[in-house]
């Protein structure tokens, strides 16, 4: 099985909708039917928001579109920008120097750790930890469960938990629930004991406290978080060792040591709560082996964490697609190929010019076309169930060699096991040996892996080579910077009458949701095209042409739910793939006026 078309899904049963799916960024629809025994045979997922900055940089300087991009999202800060300049970088043959280069890694690794422990704690624990039942806990038992499953982790007296379920306890007890206030808490699907949801709940906390710490090396590097700078050519910040002052260069030794100790923290966090908690959830879950659509089949990675600069044979995670399932063969990914990346909008709400079907981003179209089906329940303003055999959804459906992919960090993970990378295989042979040797399973890995519970393993196991390896870059920048090499820009080519009439250029890079690619046409020293294909576009597309579907779609299908009108099942699969929808969807007018204005007080 390659691919999974509509005409073998069944949208006859019963139809559950939810609007909106929340704990992601951005704006979803969700839509599933249900047959006689509660099982999802058909799903629908949909993009209810739009962006326009693609039409924004028309006209503009290449060299500020990475400051307009970035704020296509403001959870992935950074990605956005990092991917922009690369793709001017390469448009205009640039290349930048190692510290630059080392520090633009420091930080997109900072931001896959923040990303990540946020996304587990914040917006997806929830959907296998109960809060409410952690109030029956009792401290002592789950100081020994932490001892057990944490040895290492220095918060785990009976006191230390004690006050976390004093505190949990007032905060209920107020009615002020906040995002607690509207869970399924007495659904049976949530499987966990008392102690284990009191452990989880303290760890919340904790993450909470780790996630501001994490991102200052943002503020260091890029001057601030969310949405640190960056430049063409290389990185704004000045290096001087010897300089402490606060009016000083930003990267000293001070700064260089504080950056330490937050790689350290975040190794620390990572392997003594992170992975943990992860590998907890899991055994306890043992059998919801549910959520892998695509994730066996069909997967997409442009490779990532290159340790020579542009030398792509030496990413950490390997570039690469697999098609029907066959992990022995890893199929080489060129984003410059119009043959083998290219949007479809049969089912979105755009048009393309008469004649054209898919289209290679450098000649991407964004032109927007509204139009429910004829079996659309409702109305334009009051939506009850959409026609999925029409237009349906604001995202584009991206397709590699016509195939719908699966892309983010499982899909990374698979493709560098199967590429053999030993750092990867250590990881992930030692995480399904500890999951089979604490559940009585004895399960494969094609088995496992290929899972909502996999698809969130492949976060935290991604967590952990980012804090390590990010230590492999700090100390290979102090050495390069104690040898007398502080450049950290090439600004040869910064003045546009050393640019060409025309150019092109990508650039491609794995964000924590995954394969993120801006492709760019420069004419005249102005940007002439800009299209962002992101990794929630391949995730969250819509059916193709040939009616095939993109990864929510079909990581929802044969799914069984305890309650489908608290569609906690739904929830668990969508977020592991952590949804961005702020990043995936964009229109504007049709004759570019003015949408909408909102007015702030």
């Amino acid at each position: 099985m390659t691919e999974l078309n509509a005409n073998q899904l069944d949208n006859s049963g019963r139809r559950i909708v939810v609007d909106p799916v929340t704990r992601i960024e951005g704006h979803m629809r969700c839509e599933v039917n249900v047959d006689e025994n509660n099982i999802i045979r058909n799903a629908v997922s949909t993009g209810t928001m739009w962006r326009g900055l693609e039409v924004i940089l028309k006209g503009r300087d290449p060299r500020d579109a990475w400051a307009f991009v970035e704020r296509i999202c403001g959870v992935c800060t950074g990605t956005h920008a990092l991917t922009s300049v690369r793709a001017v970088e390469d448009a205009l043959d640039i290349q930048i120097p190692l510290n630059a280069h080392l520090i633009r890694h420091m930080m997109d690794k900072t931001l896959q750790i923040h990303d990540h422990i946020v996304h587990f704690y914040h917006l997806h624990a929830l959907d296998w930890v109960n809060p409410v039942n952690a109030l029956k806990a009792d401290p002592v038992e789950t100081s020994e469960l932490q001892k057990m499953v944490s040895p290492h982790h220095p918060k785990s007296s009976p006191g230390y938990f004690k006050d976390v379920q004093t505190r949990l306890k007032k905060f209920v007890e107020s009615g002020q629930l906040g995002l607690f206030a509207n869970g399924y808490w007495d659904n049976p699907a949530y499987k966990m004991p008392p102690a284990a949801d009191l452990m989880a709940v303290a760890h919340y906390l904790e993450a909470l406290d780790f996630q501001k710490e994490i991102v200052k090396i943002h503020a260091i590097f890029g001057g601030k978080n969310p949405h640190p700078n960056y430049m063409v050519g290389g990185m704004p910040c000045a290096i001087n060792l010897d300089d402490t002052g606060a009016s000083g260069a930003p990267v000293n030794m001070v700064t260089l040591n504080f950056v330490l100790e937050r790689i350290r923290e975040a190794q620390a966090f990572t392997k003594n709560v992170y992975l943990p908690d992860v590998m907890a959830i899991a055994s306890i879950y043992k059998d919801w082996l549910y959520g892998g659509g695509l994730a066996a089949e069909n997967l997409l990675s442009y490779g990532t964490y290159t340790q020579v600069p542009y030398d792509k044979s030496t990413d950490l995670l390997p570039a690469g697609a697999i098609i029907g399932g066959n992990w022995d063969e890893i199929h080489p990914v060129d984003v410059r190929d119009p043959e083998q990346v290219q949007e479809f909008v049969d089912h979105s709400w755009y048009r393309y010019e008469e004649g054209k079907t898919g289209l290679h981003p450098w000649d991407g179209e964004t032109s927007p076309s509204f139009e429910l089906g004829p079996n659309t329940v409702g109305t334009k303003t009051d939506i009850k169930e959409l026609d999925e055999s029409a237009k349906y959804s604001w995202i584009k459906a991206p397709r590699w060699r016509g195939h719908a992919m699966e892309v983010g960090p499982l899909p990374r993970y698979i493709i560098a096991y199967a590429s053999g990378r030993e750092y990867v295989k250590e990881q992930v042979d030692r995480s399904l040996a500890s999951f089979n040797q604490a559940t009585g399973h004895e399960l494969t890995l094609k088995q496992f892996l290929p899972s909502t519970l996999g698809r969130t393993l492949a976060r935290a196991l991604e967590c952990e080579l980012c804090a390590d390896s990010m230590l492999d870059d700090w100390h290979q920048l102090v050495g390069n910077i104690k040898a007398g090499d502080t450049s950290t820009a090439n600004v040869e080519k910064w003045d546009p009458a050393n640019w060409p009439k025309e150019a092109k250029g990508v650039g491609i890079n794995e964000a924590p949701r995954g394969a993120l690619g801006h492709w760019i046409k420069i004419k005249d020293g102005k940007i002439e095209n800009y299209q962002a294909v992101v990794p929630t576009t391949w995730n969250g597309s819509p059916r193709d042409s040939q009616g095939n579907i993109g990864a929510f779609e079909a990581s929802l299908l044969n799914t069984p739910m305890e309650r489908p009108d608290e569609p906690v099942e739904i929830l668990r699969t969508l977020h592991s793939f952590d949804p961005c929808l702020a990043c995936s969807t964009h229109v504007m007018s049709e004759d570019g006026q003015e949408l909408t204005k909102v007015k702030i007080r």
